[in-house]
This record gives C-alpha cells, structure tokens and sequence, in this order.
C-alpha cells in the first residue's frame, strides 16, 4: 500500500498526487513512469513521473480523469492508499548538454516535461519550453516551467490565455529563429506529439516524443505496447517510452490506441454509476 501525503486539483480534470514510495523515489530519473493500480480490482496503468523527492521518500503523479482507473485516483485524498505502485520502468531522458533544446508540453503532458526540462537546464543546456492547452483553465504548472526555462512560450487553443494557437506555430518560429537548436522533447497526446515532429522534420533536429501506448505489465512480458519505429518493432515499457518521432508508425499507434475505446467507456459508465463518491 502506498499512502498518498498530498493531493491537490491543478484544473477540473487534472490532479496532482505525492505518494510514498521510498524505493521508487531513490531511484527516480527524468522520462520513466510507475505502473499504478488503485485496488484490488483496478487495472494496471502506466503514469510518468512527474516529480520525487528521494531525501523525503514521495513521488509525484499527475493525472487526468479520462478511463475508470484515473477517475477512482480522483476521488483519492490525502491519507488514502494506492494498492499498487511500481518503477521506476523505462528508459531514463538523455539529460546531457546538448546545447540548445526545446522543450514542448501539450495538456497533462506538461508535468512529465517538468522534470526533463529541469534536468536538461541543469546539465547546462539552453532550455525553451513551449507549453499549451485546449483553454486557460487546462493548464497548470506554468510557474515551475518557468523555473527551469531560459524561455517560456504558452498557448491555448481557444485564446482564453496568452497566445492563441496550438503548440506546433512557436516551435517553428522557434526553430526559424534559432538555427542552434539540437533537439526537441515533445509530450503531450500523440496526435500533437505526431505533428511536433511533423513540424521539425524539415529542419532536420533530432525528436524525441514520450509514446502512450496501451501497457499492462510494463515490464516487456505481455507484448501489449508494441510500436513501430523506422520499421522495426518495439516496446514502449522496455524500449521507451521516449523514440524519434520521425521515425513512428503514427497510424498504427493511433490504431492501437483506439481497439479498447468501447470498452473503457463502458467501464467508466459502469463504476460511475455505482461507486463515484463526487
């Protein structure tokens, strides 16, 4: 069991857990994520970390309530447990100095960036993030960006907050500008993700994007994260999760993605119906 210290909503879908997990926690590097069960009933789900502390033993998790699993996270509270947590899984960043980089986060997956930024800033790197948000009231986390950025570029989609556009306009500018940019991070949906490097291909800067395949075991036994990148299959829990984005067989990502989609809104529907406690 692993006991939730503080728990906090960073907008109305987005939620913000630290969680007790020592061993995790001292091993913790930027780019891996935990595989989570909420009960002895949940399915297993992977969630990148979004921070740790190992001096006080916690890591830090951001969610959005889109299946059933985050939803019952949601209804957690400080004091509550999580029955399961494991990780840290995956391939950490490649946090060296690189030189310039850019940095984007798209919706929840701004917190995931957090930790990658701030390891590249510290490694010496010049550091522009750009991150973004359907509205103003879906973003979060500009602050700590801002800490760990030599430039910080916000957008939402709708206008409701700084500059109006999606994140795919200042990272061309960006890499218009500055012809010394040596590699872009990317997280966010994967249709974002896709059309991040969509974007710098033509550039020709190297593109890491943080793949959110379908994952049960997390541990490269079940198969179930499968990718295809330049051709060659992969798995995002062993392999990953961070690959070139030029390389991704975006459709069939996109294919995988949707097989259970009937599925897990009928399960949402179900546990919503006879257990949400909001």
């Amino acid at each position: 069991m692993y006991k939730i210290v503080a728990k906090e909503k960073l907008c109305p879908v987005v939620d913000f857990m630290k969680i007790e997990a020592p061993a995790v926690a001292r091993k913790a590097k930027a780019g891996q994520f935990v595989v989570v069960r909420a009960d002895e009933v949940g399915e297993r789900i992977p969630l990148t970390l979004a921070d740790w502390d190992d001096k006080e033993g916690t890591v830090t998790l951001v969610a959005m309530q889109v299946g059933t699993t985050t939803y019952k996270l949601a209804c957690l509270n400080t004091g509550d447990h999580i029955l399961d947590l494991i990780g840290p899984l995956g391939l950490p960043s490649e946090t060296e100095d690189f030189g310039t980089v850019v940095c984007v986060g798209g919706g929840v997956g701004v917190a995931p960036v957090y930790p990658i930024a701030r390891a590249l800033k510290q490694a010496g790197n010049k550091v522009i993030t750009v991150m973004g948000a359907r509205s103003k009231d879906l973003l979060f986390w500009e602050e700590r960006l801002s800490s760990v950025s030599d430039e910080l570029i916000v957008t939402t989609d709708d206008g409701s907050y700084a500059r109006k556009g999606v994140v795919t306009e200042p990272l061309k500018e960006v890499l218009e500008r500055d012809k010394g940019v040596s590699r872009v991070i990317a997280i966010g949906p994967a249709i974002m993700m896709k059309f991040c490097s969509l974007t710098t291909k033509p550039f020709g800067v190297h593109t890491l994007v943080s793949l959110n395949s379908i994952m049960v075991d997390g541990t490269g036994m079940c198969g179930c994260c499968r990718v295809s990148v330049g051709g060659v299959t992969k798995f995002v829990c062993v392999d990953g999760p961070e690959f070139d984005g030029h390389e991704v067989d975006w459709e069939l990502l996109f294919n995988r993605q949707r097989i259970y989609c009937d599925e897990e809104r009928r399960s949402l529907e179900l546990w919503k119906s006879h257990h949400c406690k909001e």
